[in-house]
């Protein structure tokens, strides 16, 4: 399955092979499952692009997960070459652009008005998000792939090592540090922890979530969700790469080749779990969950009981990203630059447009009405609905 070579060819990239495994991936020089075509469908939702701009080069050779965050009226977007950006969220002006001497390979993350981003070489970097301005930086393991935190005066930072840090958020002081051990192979990507109620949740590349102390690291608890089985390396991937979701007190994960599972916040006790393989990421609302499976199919589940409402299986193999949630419909991108819109009540298609004729790695942001979606070769676009 195309699919699932192209995670397997990832997984060996993290363990030391270049970046050319990702470049033999893009050329389609594989004789495996092709992308479904396009469904036909009756359009059920207008949308509308309000704005559309250039966020530099992109990252369509090394598919980072640099997805952009919004904060309040700005937008930030972090490229691999060092520049993070401001833009008005409303209509898409650029505020500032500062230029760091790094590889920036996880973030942008936002908390307490700074902006976060990490490095190929274990950099983390925290800069004013008025101006830009780096208010300093800090060195922890190893590499980071997923958006640096900050709350309650404390910056959280997730290494590929398997590691968690604590850091001062004022002058970038490592307070604590929480460390897993790595299996011998890993999808390449970790997820970003997630803060609630004076916890850190973070999940781990061996199928476990783990509930850390902000203030001191102490592990308050930990959770196994999945369990690695099959003969391979390869076959025993339970790695946790998607974030973490919390809502009213419930933490919801997901696992490459293992389980959906929603966690009581307080103890980490599963209060239901189902069979579905993940690591693009997943979203959620009142009553339901929304996930991309490994095979690019889009589900829809009961948020407090796991059963499935809904299965969306007409993107099979087009590498569709996470779904965002914008008002009564999931969008997701895929691997020709287009964006679906489907129906929350049936999963049925409404509407599709297309960003950019390259590829969507990145699920897009929300706020209320307008869905902020960005490409790989870095095209940055709003839209809305009617």
């Amino acid at each position: 399955m195309r699919f699932l070579l192209f995670l397997s060819l990832l997984a060996l990239s993290a363990c030391g092979v270049t970046d050319s495994v990702t470049r033999f991936f893009s050329r389609g020089e594989d004789n495996a499952e092709p992308p479904a075509p396009l469904v036909e469908f009756q359009e059920r939702v207008k949308v509308i692009r309000l704005w559309s701009v250039s966020a530099g080069d992109g990252t369509d050779e090394h598919y980072l997960k640099l997805t952009p965050v919004i904060a309040g009226q700005r937008l930030f977007v972090a490229e691999l070459d060092g520049v993070v950006y401001a833009f008005d969220a409303s209509n898409g002006r650029k505020l500032w652009t500062t230029k760091l001497k790094a590889e920036i390979t996880g973030g942008p993350g936002f908390g307490e008005n700074v902006v976060l981003v990490g490095s190929k070489d274990g950099e983390v970097f925290s800069l004013s998000a008025e101006t830009g301005e780096v208010q300093w930086r800090a060195q922890v393991s190893s590499e980071i792939l997923s958006p640096p935190l900050r709350s309650g005066g404390v910056v959280v930072v997730r290494t590929n090592d398997g590691k968690v840090f604590g850091l001062s958020g004022v002058t970038g002081e490592r307070l604590w540090v929480y460390d897993r051990t790595v299996p011998a192979l890993t999808l390449r990507g970790t997820s970003a922890p997630a803060i609630a109620a004076g916890a850190v949740i973070a999940g781990f590349d061996v199928g476990r979530v783990a509930a850390l102390d902000l203030g001191t690291g102490r592990l308050l608890w930990e959770t196994s969700v999945a369990t690695a089985r099959g003969r391979s390396e390869l076959e025993r991937m339970v790695d946790i790469d998607s974030d973490p979701v919390i809502l009213d007190g419930v933490i919801y994960v997901t696992t490459y080749q293992g389980q959906l599972a929603a966690l009581q916040l307080e103890t980490g006790r599963i209060l239901w779990s189902r069979a579905v393989s993940s690591h693009t990421g997943f979203t959620a609302d009142d009553n339901h969950i929304y996930l991309t499976d490994a095979d690019s199919h889009v589900w829809a589940f009961d948020r407090y009981t796991g059963g499935v409402a809904w299965k969306n299986e007409k993107l099979h193999a087009r590498m569709a990203t996470g779904p965002a949630s914008v008002g009564d419909y999931v969008v997701v991108g895929d691997l020709q630059g287009y964006l679906h819109w489907l129906r929350k009540e049936d999963g049925e298609f409404a509407a599709r447009t297309q960003l950019t004729k390259k590829r969507i790695i990145v699920e897009p942001a929300t706020a209320g009405r307008v869905l902020y979606a960005y490409g790989s070769d870095g095209t940055l676009a709003a839209y809305t609905y009617r």
